[in-house]
């Protein structure tokens, strides 16, 4: 009878902790990425990671321009 109980114990803690581990996974879950408008046309991620090296790269870029004007001569 002892053995029987702890069984049972052992089953409710451990559908316990998957019910809280669940909720948790749910809760950090990446957000759903909306679908590419009818405008543009879909990116590769090799597309997408190259558009944003050129924007970075521009930026950085930019930012050299504007530091160098700002500089006394």
């Amino acid at each position: 009878m002892r053995a029987l109980f702890s069984l049972v114990g052992l089953v409710v803690v451990l559908a316990v902790i998957a019910m809280v581990a669940k909720k948790q996974l749910q809760a950090v879950a990446p957000a759903v990425v909306p679908p590419a408008t009818a405008g543009s046309p879909a990116q590769t991620a090799p597309e997408q990671s190259r558009a944003a090296q050129q924007k970075v790269l521009g930026d950085v870029n930019r930012a050299f321009e504007q530091g160098a004007s700002r500089a006394p001569d």
